[in-house]
């Protein structure tokens, strides 16, 4: 009887010391808000992969300040709709910060409930609206279209010279915005913008706009919309024998903007922040390869990083405030004494979320599809 009880007994002393651990242990949940399916699932799916490489990465070191990190994915399908519901099932899911959108009327459309919530948002939209609330809980992990048109406006007008300028937007917030940026940035120097108008995003058939700003004889084209119009759009302004450049914005820095545009995309131009082939941080080297090995294919676009470098901020401003609570970690970000090391370069933000300093440069595609600078 006397073995019996001492085994009880040791039987509940292991369960003494084992249960408070399981009771005590914490799961952080991290949410993704992308469009992982729809026309820009191309994106989104390389944003919910790389934060699910990075919290593989980070669990195997042993979690986030002891705690394992759990990814929690809701597709947006790229539409503001989707959006809020995606964020509603987030925030029900008790998520500490939510990775995305991928465009800007994607991450505006549920910026407040985030807000609300007390939930954390980062994101690579580029409208100048995203900061305009100065949430606590909202940080941009690129730049404003602002700062993008005036570099795109000194290189039209004061490196290559341009004297008429053609602008194309489609009906999205991020692109008009942009679109409008660019025209009065250009305004400003002394610019010609011959045709500003907008297309309907997955038309598909551009001839008729092309058609009539063929008759306008333009120096450029430039179109501030996606990657998935973008692509066609090239192809059939060299379809049209169209003399002009062609000018990408941002949006149409992605593999699929090539896969679209076919030939006609050697001699092509992008603007955008550095590519992630260029990208000159140890860091960043060793994750592009990291990505490549465990899927089988190369990071979509400098987005995609730019995504993960606000989740990196994140997890490392937890980890300098030993704190999981949002209001702790969103302080220490916004007056960090010096910029996060980040793979996309350093990162800091000021009181409205918006990030401090970054630079742009313009490529020329190459016949092999490589890009060269030729602008920074």
């Amino acid at each position: 009887m006397k073995k019996k009880i001492t085994g009880s007994l040791m039987l509940l002393m292991v369960l003494a010391l084992i249960i408070p651990i399981g009771l005590n242990a914490k799961v952080v949940k991290i949410g993704v808000q992308a469009p992982i399916t729809g026309k820009y699932a191309n994106e989104g799916q390389g944003i919910d992969q790389a934060v699910r490489l990075i919290v593989e990465q980070k669990n195997a070191q042993g979690g986030l300040l002891g705690n394992k990190i759990e990814v929690i994915s809701e597709d947006d399908e790229g539409t503001a709709v989707k959006a809020a519901f995606a964020a509603k099932n987030l925030i029900n899911k008790k998520v500490m910060a939510v990775i995305g959108s991928y465009t800007s009327t994607c991450a505006a459309a549920p910026q407040k409930m985030y807000y609300k919530a007390g939930v954390l948002q980062t994101s690579d939209g580029t409208s100048d609206a995203l900061t305009k609330h100065a949430y606590w809980t909202f940080f941009r992990n690129s730049n404003p279209n602002s700062a993008e048109a005036i570099f795109t406006a000194n290189h039209f007008i004061n490196q290559r010279h341009y004297k008429k300028v053609a602008i194309l937007s489609d009906y999205s917030s991020f692109a008009v915005g942009l679109g409008d940026a660019v025209k009065k940035e250009i305004e400003k120097l002394g610019g010609d913008v011959v045709y500003y108008g907008k297309i309907k995003a997955g038309n598909q058939n551009f001839t008729p706009i092309l058609t009539k700003i063929k008759s306008l004889h333009p120096d450029v084209i430039y179109f501030s919309g996606y990657y998935s119009d973008g692509g066609l759009l090239r192809s059939q302004q060299v379809q049209l024998d169209i003399k002009a450049d062609f000018y990408g914005g941002d949006a149409n820095d992605n593999v699929d903007f090539v896969k679209l545009a076919g030939s006609a995309a050697s001699g092509s131009y992008l603007i955008n922040v550095p590519t992630p082939s260029l990208l000159p941080y140890d860091d960043a080297k060793k994750f592009l390869a990291d990505y490549e090995k465990k899927y089988g294919m190369k990071i979509p676009s400098i987005w995609t990083i730019l995504n993960v470098d606000g989740l990196r901020a994140i997890m490392y401003a937890a980890e300098q405030t030993n704190s999981l609570d949002t209001k702790v970690i969103a302080d220490f970000l916004h007056n960090m004494k010096k910029p996060f090391p980040g793979f996309t370069g350093p990162l800091s933000w000021d009181k409205k979320g918006e990030r401090i300093g970054s630079s742009y440069f313009a490529y020329e595609i190459q016949p092999d599809n490589s890009y060269k600078v030729i602008s920074k």
